[in-house]
Parts: C-alpha cells; structure tokens; sequence
C-alpha cells in the first residue's frame, strides 16, 4: 500500500497536465455522484457493523467490475481506516477523497484511478461518493466517464431511489440527481482588480456555490475557486451540467478582460508583481506552504501573460501539488515538522525553477 502511494506521489494526475481546453484558466472539471445503497440506512444512522457490511459488499462488487473488465485492473483501493495520518492528507491534497472521509471514523474506503480520472469513496456522508476529473473546461468528457462508472455500480447494487424525489442521499441539496458539477478556475486578475466578490455575489444569486481549493469548507488558496451547483432536486443531469458549463465562458470573459486591463493600465506594476514573485521561488531559503501558493499564483498568470518564459504551465501545476505539506512529506520520505518543511519546500522550488535568469529585461 504504502509503494503504491509512494509511486503516486511522485506521478501528475492528468488533471492537472494542462491538456484540456481553456486550461489557462481553468485547471479541472469534475462531477460527483452521491449515492445510497437502498438495503442499508443512511452513515448518520448506521452502525459500524452496517459500515463494515457496506465496505465489504462494494469492495466485492468492485473486484467483480475489474474482473469483467468493466474497471479498470490496475485500480487502487485502499482502507482509509488503516492509513497513516500522513497518507490520508495526501490523498486529500490529490483530492482524490474528501477531508470528511479522510477525518471519519470506521470502515471506510476509497477506490483510486492510478491516472487520476476517478476515484470512488465509500462510507463518507453517503454510501458512495464518486467522481470523475477532466484537464480544463470538458465537462462533456467527464460526464461521459461518471455515467459509465455509475452504469457499473449500478449493475452490481441497488440504489436507495424514489420515483418522485429520484435518488435518495444523506444531504437534503443532493436529492434527486445527487449530482455536483464543478469547475476549479484560477482567478488571479479578479482577486487584483477587487471583482472577485461582485462576481461571486452574481454566481450566487443564480444558485451556484464557490468553493475554496479543497471544497466545502475550505479556503480559497492560490486564487484557487471551485464553482458549482447548489441544488440538485427537480433538475436533471443535463440541464445542471448545461448551468455550469454556461456560465464559466463568461467567467473566464472576466478574468481575461482584468488581465488585458493589468498589463494595459499597470503593466509595470504587474511585471514587478510577478518578477518578484518568481525571484522569491527561485531563491528562498524557507517558506510556508501558504506564500508558495500565493506566489506560484502570480507566476502562473504572469507566464500567461507571456511576462516570464523560463517555466510552463504544466511545471507551475505540479509545484502546485507537490509544495503542499503531505506531498512534500511523501517525496522526502520521511514526516517533518512545519519549520523542516518550509526549508524543504524551498529546496524543491529552486530545483525546480532557479534553471535561469527571467528574461523581459530584468534587472
């Protein structure tokens, strides 16, 4: 388990490879499904030997899946409960499972993609929490991918459905489809201007959520926003996935348009911002995971811009992962206290990116 994970640490969910389109701005597309076996009653109410018999029935349907090659063979699957502190934060960062199930007591599961395309979570607010990320805006693609995994479970255990309210989950906003689709976008030029929270206000009023870079709950770090669905009862699949995947042009229409105003009103201003912030990387001794997203955000939005050209976009995504603490931790080998992983973080980004000099001019 643990060689597995090592190996994983060191690998780039193709999420994150920058492949998909508008992959500029937005980092993923992801859509999670929340489903309940219909025999079992809801985790708020079961016992740890309901929790045990639910593990153990999905872990064999699973390996049935894999078997008929309907899964893929190479699938991790991984007792959550049996992890190390250390492992299951790390698997929070990939956001390969929810800090609820990371943080929760008794059986519980999580069924891994090696590749990153999908994970599977079992036992967290609902029986089984799937989902499926794709590189940039396409949520077309993964949309295609969810509805085949769901396809799979299905065809293996019963679902918890009524036929007026559809699908039946632990949280009153996920009935009906149990659908989230969200979108994780990278925002630097509106957080600059101070647009962010009139957009968001807007998003809002139209029943969409922003989410910080970890989900519910969480803060938004690095520029870092996930937008989503609010509600999901008396809407179909289609017409949720249409709301989100509508708005996002008009998102990335905002920030295009602050970017374009920064290099025209304060260019100098900008390229200092972003200078500066590539010189720290590039040369720091010690520093805390919160400036390093801080400052690979600038970076990413200046090499954007075409303002620094010794670094691309997929290297500034993986120091994005692999600067966070459980990363850092799983790359060295060894759990460091905070002030050791501040030092060794900054060993990683000079690797990383001290190759050269920024070009444009600098002094």
């Amino acid at each position: 388990m643990a060689t597995e994970l090592d190996a994983l640490a060191q690998s780039l969910p193709e999420w994150l490879k920058g492949s998909g389109p508008e992959s500029d701005i937005v980092i993923s597309s992801r859509i999670r499904l929340a489903r309940n076996l219909a025999e079992f009653p809801f985790i708020a109410r079961a016992t740890e030997g309901d929790r045990g018999q639910i593990e153990k029935l999905v872990h064999s349907k699973i390996k049935a899946l894999q078997k008929s090659k309907r899964l893929p063979e190479r699938l991790m699957y991984l007792n959550v409960g049996e992890l190390s502190e250390l492992d299951r934060r790390f698997l929070t960062e990939r956001q390969l499972v929810s800090r609820e199930l990371a943080e929760a007591e008794g059986a519980r599961a999580v069924a891994i993609d090696p590749e990153g395309h999908f994970s599977v979570m079992i036992n967290e607010e609902d029986h089984l929490r799937m989902q499926v990320m794709s590189s940039g805006l396409d949520l077309e693609s993964a949309w295609r991918q969810i509805t085949e995994l769901d396809d799979a479970l299905e065809s293996q255990v019963t679902y918890a459905y009524n036929e007026k309210l559809g699908y039946l989950t632990a949280c009153p906003t996920n009935v009906g489809t149990g659908v989230r689709v969200s979108v994780m976008l990278h925002l630097p030029a509106l957080v600059i201007t101070r647009q962010i929270d009139k957009v968001f206000r807007s998003l809002q009023k139209i029943n969409l959520a922003v989410r910080g870079l970890y989900g519910e709950g969480s803060q938004a770090m690095g520029d870092f926003y996930q937008i989503s669905n609010q509600i999901t009862l008396g809407r179909t699949e289609e017409e949720l996935t249409k709301k989100v995947a509508d708005i996002v042009p008009v998102l990335l229409d905002y920030e295009r348009q602050a970017r374009d105003f920064l290099i025209r009103e304060s260019q100098e201003t900008l390229h200092d911002r972003v200078s500066r912030a590539f010189g720290i990387l590039r040369t720091a001794q010690t520093i805390s995971s919160e400036e390093t997203m801080h400052l690979l955000s600038s970076l990413r939005m200046g090499v954007n811009l075409g303002l620094i050209g010794e670094v691309d976009l997929v290297t500034i995504n993986k120091l994005f992962v692999h600067t966070q603490p459980a990363h850092l931790q799983k790359l060295t080998g060894m759990e460091l206290e905070s002030s050791d992983r501040n030092i060794e973080r900054a060993s990683f980004l000079r690797q990383h990116l001290s190759a050269q000099p920024p070009k444009s001019g600098q002094n």
